[in-house]
């Protein structure tokens, strides 16, 4: 299934997207999609019932805002340098181990929102990423079996970074992520049973029409698997739990000077294969 939100910012009312590409109205079924409605299997049967019985309202999807196709998400953890390409062109080691850090959640907007260059900023970057949306409480998993019976299902992820901020004002990674809106996620959360193989995913990002990355989840260093399965020994992961897994190369960061960081009125377009299409203009904050 394809589940997303669409709404106001703060008023999305849940929604799916049919397999004939038809917007449905769900809030007849369920409240909101989030991390209660994920791990409750009886609703979810509920959802695929009145899907299959095709006669969910139609939504009139023009000029309609798509917002995040997860409510209320507790927590975003994000793994740095998970792609082989992209710790080579920042002249990175491959890590040994996942790096973790973590976005916080209301850093989350819908897939088409305004990003924010945030103020004092000449770095800002773009990272395309796959998200996976966890569905089950996850504490010491053991393998990847089951690491990936507790994924509810993925979404597109823009990992937006101010690099200055990141790597050049001292600490942790956290002033370069947690910017305002830098995590536009969506446009919609695909089911599990939609995705069978998540290391089979391609990734695009244009910038003001340039193709700038152009890879695949194939070249990941930890997998999906082993990513939910590792974080799942360091944290706890509750159904509603975004987890970004890294992008591959093609960002500012990794280009020759001058390095061709986002400036307000740019437009970034990004995709993962199945899972849909998002588009941001920046501005200034």
């Amino acid at each position: 299934m394809k589940l997303l939100r669409v709404g106001t910012a703060g008023a999305e009312r849940p929604a799916l997207l049919d397999a004939a590409g038809t917007l449905r109205d769900l809030s007849g079924v369920v409240a909101d999609i989030d991390g209660a409605l994920l791990a409750d299997d009886a609703a979810l049967a509920r959802v695929r019932a009145a899907a299959d019985a095709g006669d969910l309202p139609v939504l009139a999807a023009d000029g309609l805002r798509i917002g995040p196709p997860v409510a209320r998400i507790g927590k975003v953890v994000c793994i740095g340098l998970n792609y082989h390409d992209h710790a080579a062109e920042t002249g990175a080691e491959p890590p040994a181990e996942p790096v973790v850090f973590l976005k916080a959640a209301d850093t989350v907007v819908g897939p088409n929102d305004t990003v924010l260059v945030p103020r004092g900023s000449a770095k800002t970057d773009w990272e395309v990423e796959l998200a996976v949306v966890i569905g089950r409480t996850a504490r010491y998993l053991d393998s990847a079996e089951q690491a990936l019976a507790h994924v509810a299902g993925y979404a597109v992820a823009h990992d937006v970074s101010e690099r200055e901020f990141q790597i050049e004002r001292g600490g942790t990674w956290d002033k370069g992520k947690n910017c305002e809106t830098f995590n536009p996620l969506g446009p919609w959360l695909v089911t599990a049973d939609e995705v069978p193989d998540p290391q089979a995913l391609s990734l695009r990002l244009w910038v003001n029409g340039e193709l700038k990355q152009d890879g695949t989840t194939a070249r990941q260093i930890f997998p999906v698997a082993e990513v939910v399965r590792y974080v799942s020994r360091f944290m706890t992961l509750y159904p509603g739990d975004v987890i970004n897994t890294g992008t591959p190369a093609g960002v500012a960061l990794g280009r020759p000077e001058p390095k061709p960081y986002l400036r307000a009125g740019d437009v970034v377009e990004l995709e993962v294969e199945g899972l849909g299409r998002q588009r941001q203009e920046l501005k200034q904050a």
